[in-house]
């Protein structure tokens, strides 16, 4: 029963999420096109919830993935230091002045991807030093990594122009802003592959979520299936956070969530697991809309004032 009100509860705010924000629309007015009130409907609020929408199923799906592919209930991009890495390709990409490169994409996006890109292969490469390399030892490196991009972002910082500072700042607390529907087509397309893939492999996930020695009782490449979905969910990441700034703790609470309310093997989780990700995006950025500021609340602090007890419980838990 209590799954079902959960849903149910997600599903309503997604719905009405659009009819949420600063502006009261009417409902008569929204489909004159002529009007004020549609334009901000169809080119601002509809936009805005699908791009938190499909932003949140690249989070959990990420989020799923690290924590089946390690083992480790604690394992995100986030908390591994790929999130950092990518804000901080973004961030050097700002303070370079750059406006597009190849093909017309943007520089950001392009740096915030091989930022991403880059920590997976050091996190890959670390690794095979380490003795426990599925474990603690692997997420304090990720933590290490973290407080290394956060430091060279701060040299950024201090030889950053008032006006590229300003950009940073606001860019490292996470945003779902956008207008019209670039950003949520390609964002939509980014996780439609995220998707596709995670599922393609599903009954691989399932083999490594026990252990690399059962996969490769089974005949799995145990390096090449990791290697692949681990380039796939940081081209998802590095691309989403170029946009979006960094947005913690989504992937960390999602399958966690799921696995509570759908208790079954992993390859039966994906599909749910992404859902409820991007009903749960939704859901903190209608809480960011509805409340009564003088300027909008970042998105990213909606998610970790809840992640932050969240990760608490779970060390806890761990202990």
């Amino acid at each position: 029963m209590g799954k079902y009100l959960v849903w149910s509860l997600l599903i309503s705010v997604f719905l009405f999420s659009p009819f949420v924000g600063a502006v009261e629309l009417e409902i008569k007015k929204i489909f004159d096109f002529s009007t004020l009130a549609s334009n901000i409907f169809f080119e601002l609020r509809v936009p805005r919830v699908l791009f938190a929408f499909f932003a949140g199923v690249i989070l959990a799906l990420s989020g799923l993935l690290f924590q089946t592919l390690f083992r480790n209930a604690l394992m995100t991009p986030y908390t591994l230091g790929i999130s950092s890495g990518a804000v901080l390709g973004a961030g050097v990409a700002i303070k370079l002045g750059l406006g597009s490169l190849f093909f017309g994409l943007g520089a950001i996006h392009l740096f915030g991807f091989f930022g991403a890109l880059f920590s997976v292969f050091l996190l890959l490469y670390l690794s095979k030093f380490l003795k426990n390399a599925h474990h603690e030892s692997l997420l304090l490196l990720g933590i290490a990594l973290s407080l290394f991009y956060t430091s060279s972002l701060m040299i950024i910082f201090y030889l950053g122009s008032a006006i590229q500072n300003d950009m940073l700042i606001r860019f490292t607390m996470g945003s779902l802003s956008v207008i019209g529907w670039q950003n949520p087509v390609m964002v939509g397309f980014i996780a439609a592959v995220l998707l596709s893939a995670v599922y393609m492999y599903r009954f691989e996930l399932q083999l490594l979520g026990i252990s690399d020695e059962s996969a490769k009782l089974k005949g799995l490449d145990t390096k090449k299936t990791t290697r692949v979905l681990l380039v796939v969910s940081s081209f998802a990441i590095g691309t989403l956070v170029s946009i979006s700034g960094p947005i913690g703790f989504v992937g960390l609470i999602t399958p966690h969530i799921v696995a509570k309310l759908h208790p079954c093997t992993v390859n039966r989780r994906i599909m749910k697991t992404a859902l409820f990700g991007g009903l749960f995006l939704v859901f903190c950025d209608t809480i960011t809309r509805a409340l009564s500021t003088q300027s909008e609340l970042p998105i990213g602090i909606i998610t970790a004032l809840i992640g932050g007890p969240f990760f608490i419980y779970l060390i806890m838990r761990k202990k």
